[in-house]
């Protein structure tokens, strides 16, 4: 049997989130954004060395912080230039629950041009999430010309 370069159940493209109290991290993405947890292995010391979290047809990988091993949460170098983008059922339910965990609201639930209704908020543990439920399906000359209007009203 031939190794597979890419394995089985695992995307192309995988984000690997540090976090300050990753146990904690894992409560609060099952808890609000519904992922169900995969697989947890602990470090000699207590910390989380590896877990992984499905999200529909997704995964998430995480660990707490190994500063001994250069690896850091967005609090510890000041924040992240990173976005995490996900799609749920209800997004402005999704959205209370998060900012009742503790989440920072970045930016309000509303409908956005290109046809989600869209939240973004900074997770309790310094990641950035576009939090979004796909409301309206919006061809592409319609999108072009909101598109438009949107960067308009954004220069005024």
């Amino acid at each position: 049997m031939t190794v597979q370069p890419i394995p089985e159940g695992y995307p192309r493209v995988t984000p690997y989130l540090c976090v300050d109290g990753a146990a904690a991290a894992i409560d609060f993405y099952v808890s609000v954004l519904g992922a169900t947890e995969r697989m947890r292995m602990p470090a000699p010391d207590g910390r989380i060395g590896h877990a992984e979290l499905e999200l529909g047809n997704s995964l998430i990988m995480l660990a707490d912080e190994f500063p001994e091993m250069n690896f850091r949460s967005p609090k510890a170098v000041g924040g992240t230039p990173i976005t995490l983008h996900v799609y749920v059922q209800d997004v402005d339910a999704v959205f209370a629950e998060a900012l009742s965990r503790g989440a920072k609201e970045l930016s309000p639930v509303k409908n956005e041009f290109y046809g989600d209704r869209t939240g973004q908020l900074e997770d309790p543990f310094g990641h950035r999430w576009n939090v979004s439920t796909h409301v309206e399906d919006v061809p592409p000359e319609e999108m072009e010309k909101r598109a438009e209007e949107a960067m308009r009203a954004m220069g005024d």
